[in-house]
């Protein structure tokens, strides 16, 4: 590699550092903004163990110590009881955003795209669940884990440096499939989250959900649309070009076609959310010109909630 060469490569080197580092910041504070709106605490595992929360109390038997007996509720009835408290270990999440160039899409300078969304509700599930005492483990575009599980606010900001290099690189695995088939093995009683616009045939969705289940995996699926997605607010012609190299379609009068359309996406939601409900899953909306809280609110009250 001559010197021209080098000096250039080290630019753009550059040139890449310096748009991932500015896109952390708002990333993580938007994140920990909706993180910190929605109610934190570890996640209880309803059953007697080592933790902070009551559990219950149950009678004093041969095998518990003299400490172990709760002195005042005995003293109410005839009988001596020992508290329990409940069992708080920690798991694994598995997340993955949908960063591909589909999900780059808005419809107004006004709102951000679907890929930022998703990573931004990503990085606050992530907060989420850390400060809850859960390890997190990122899948990258393809479906490959990022790095081992890790626990604190380091592996957060491990997930927003690579999706944040996800979100400005402009490149796409030649024949990468529209969804990943998360192949790889993952951690046992694991849940994950995925977070996608889920516009891919429902074939092939089906595919990624159902090898995931076989892992004994619980997962969560996260449509983020743009609202003219929903409504297909056009009117008149209208050249519509896609964004994953499909080509142009033109339509000569765009209202036309919008009753249609609509059922056409309700009919795939309606797949989606029969999918999500035959795996076990659970199956969240959430669009762009809306707040994030209350999708993310759902999602972290599932989340926890499959594991009780």
């Amino acid at each position: 590699m001559n010197v021209s060469a080098k000096r250039e490569q080290s630019h753009n080197l550059r040139v890449r550092a310096d748009a991932i580092s500015a896109a952390l910041p708002s990333l993580l504070v938007s994140a920990r903004r909706i993180a910190a709106s929605v109610t934190l605490g570890s996640h209880g595992r309803r059953r007697a163990g080592v933790g902070d929360s009551f559990w219950q109390f149950r009678p004093y038997s041969k095998d518990d110590t003299p400490q172990a007996i709760d002195w005042r509720q005995s003293g109410k009835f005839d009988t001596v009881f020992v508290r329990e408290r409940e069992w708080v270990a920690a798991q694994t999440a598995v997340l993955w955003c949908d960063t591909s160039p589909s999900m780059r899409y808005r419809s107004s300078a006004n709102l951000v795209t679907k890929a930022e969304r998703a990573a931004i509700m990503m990085l606050a599930i992530a907060e989420l669940l850390v400060d809850g005492g859960e390890r997190v483990l990122r899948l990258d575009g393809q479906g490959r884990p990022q790095r081992a599980a890790t626990a604190g606010r380091i592996a957060v900001a491990q997930i927003a440096d690579a999706v944040a290099a996800e979100l400005i690189s402009t490149e796409r695995p030649e024949g990468a499939p529209a969804m990943p088939i998360f192949s790889a093995a993952l951690p046992r009683h694991a849940s994950i989250v995925l977070f996608s616009d889920f516009l891919a045939p429902l074939e092939d969705i089906a595919t990624s959900v159902r090898a995931l289940a076989r892992q004994g995996i619980v997962g969560h699926l996260i449509q983020v649309l743009d609202p003219a997605e929903e409504t297909l607010p056009f009117s008149g012609r209208v050249r519509f070009v896609g964004l994953e190299a499909e080509g142009a379609t033109v339509i000569d009068r765009a209202e036309e076609a919008r009753t249609g359309y609509v059922s056409k996406l309700i009919a795939h939601r309606d797949g989606l959310k029969a999918l999500a409900t035959t795996a076990g899953w659970s199956f969240g909306l959430h669009h762009t010109d809306h707040s994030p809280l209350p999708a993310m609110a759902a999602l972290h009250n599932a989340v926890t909630g499959f594991r009780r």
